[in-house]
């Protein structure tokens, strides 16, 4: 199984996303493995299009379990995990069929990622590069499951990538706030002693400043702002969450 690439992912009703993605790796799977969490569209049918392995079982909250499913479940040597509003780019194909055909002791790779958001990719704000730990040996490399937002742990020696990722994840305002919901849905679960300065002062305005001033996230015009500003409502939406659940 030397060099074959196992493309993976978790999906839920992705209907909107996952043919363009599957189209963009089909030319560097070996094999794709879907772990699909119930979805209610066409989203089965579109991996099966691609000759996708699907496994389906139900939607945790924390979507990194589903991941790791999938993880679990490939067979090549090297596993590239994918989320369904990602693209792969020629370029970065190139660059990937080229690094793992190379004798190296290397276990894992760096992916530069680009975010697309409310119109155009943010070039700044932290969100550039957005690099992400997606391509690894099998059984070298496994997500935690703790947070939404971690890496992979990888064994052994990690390295970079040159070429970009494309993550085409806020189409629209409307597509945001659904990933919002479900992201503070989800830190609430994690806040073990709420303090109300802390969650909705100390951390938004942090959050804020260091997104948008430090990292000059206004250089991204009007998707930079809002993106600043929603990011640092996440801990005073979350701790709401967490007080509205501590009261019933």
């Amino acid at each position: 199984m030397k060099n074959r690439i196992s493309i993976v992912l978790a999906v839920y009703n992705e209907e909107d996303n996952l043919r363009n993605c599957l189209d963009s790796v089909k030319d560097l799977a070996w094999e794709i493995v879907v772990v699909d969490g119930g979805s209610k569209d066409k989203t089965v049918e579109i991996a099966r299009e691609f000759n996708a392995r699907i496994i389906q079982i139900g939607n945790p909250l924390n979507f990194h379990i589903n991941k790791n499913k999938a993880i679990d479940q490939a067979k090549g040597e090297w596993i590239l995990q994918l989320d369904a509003d990602e693209v792969m780019t020629k370029e970065l194909m190139q660059e990937i069929k080229k690094v793992i055909s190379k004798k190296t002791d290397i276990n894992g790779f760096w992916i530069p990622r680009k975010n697309f958001f409310l119109g155009r990719y943010l070039t700044k704000g932290g969100q550039y590069p957005d690099y992400t730990l997606r391509l690894y040996r099998r059984g070298k490399g496994k997500l935690p499951a703790k947070d939404v937002h971690e890496q992979a742990e990888v064994t052994g020696i990690v390295d970079y990538l040159k070429n970009d990722l494309l993550h085409l994840r806020d189409r629209n305002f409307s597509n945001y706030m659904e990933r919002f919901n479900r992201y503070t849905d989800l830190l609430s679960t994690q806040i073990i002693n709420p303090n109300f300065i802390d969650y909705l002062f100390i951390k938004p305005i942090f959050w804020f400043m260091k997104s948008y001033v430090r990292h000059r996230g206004y250089v991204d015009g009007f998707p930079g702002f809002i993106f600043a500003l929603f990011s640092s409502f996440r801990f005073s939406v979350a701790y709401i969450k967490c007080c509205i659940k501590k009261e019933k």
